[in-house]
């Protein structure tokens, strides 16, 4: 009679698992702020018990099951761009990391403003003939 029990509460803890867990818990809805899109991503913990008790017949059955969704990440996207932005345990290198790819466009940027448009067409043609030799 036991046996019975702790299966039962075993499927019935497994199906409600189901409706639960989906790449939606994991990955969360699109937020739309002006141009940029943020897309949230998240870490999934669950934590699952059963258990049975017989003696003489007098039959006992208990179960629970326990989920934590904590934020991880998010993607943003935006300009045709996207970029991972770590918002979980950030520490000094994680968060210059992270920030490294605005800085580098920016400091690009600057030196393209700075250059006249003879320079930037040669530099074109050096890389275009040096793609052309590899």
């Amino acid at each position: 009679m036991a046996n019975i029990n702790i299966e039962n509460t075993m499927k019935t803890l497994f199906s409600g698992m189901d409706g639960f867990v989906s790449s939606k818990s994991v990955v969360g809805d699109p937020i739309k702020v002006g141009d940029t899109i943020i897309i949230p991503l998240l870490d999934v913990n669950f934590g699952m018990a059963a258990g049975a008790f017989n003696k003489e017949k007098g039959s006992n059955a208990a179960g629970g099951i326990g989920a934590k969704l904590s934020p991880s990440a998010v993607l943003v996207i935006s300009e045709g761009k996207t970029r991972l932005v770590n918002i979980k345990n950030q520490d000094a290198v994680t968060k210059a990391m992270d920030m490294a790819p605005e800085i580098v466009d920016k400091i690009c940027a600057l030196f393209k403003k700075n250059k006249s448009e003879e320079e930037i067409e040669v530099e074109q043609v050096v890389k275009d003939v040096s793609k052309k030799e590899e």
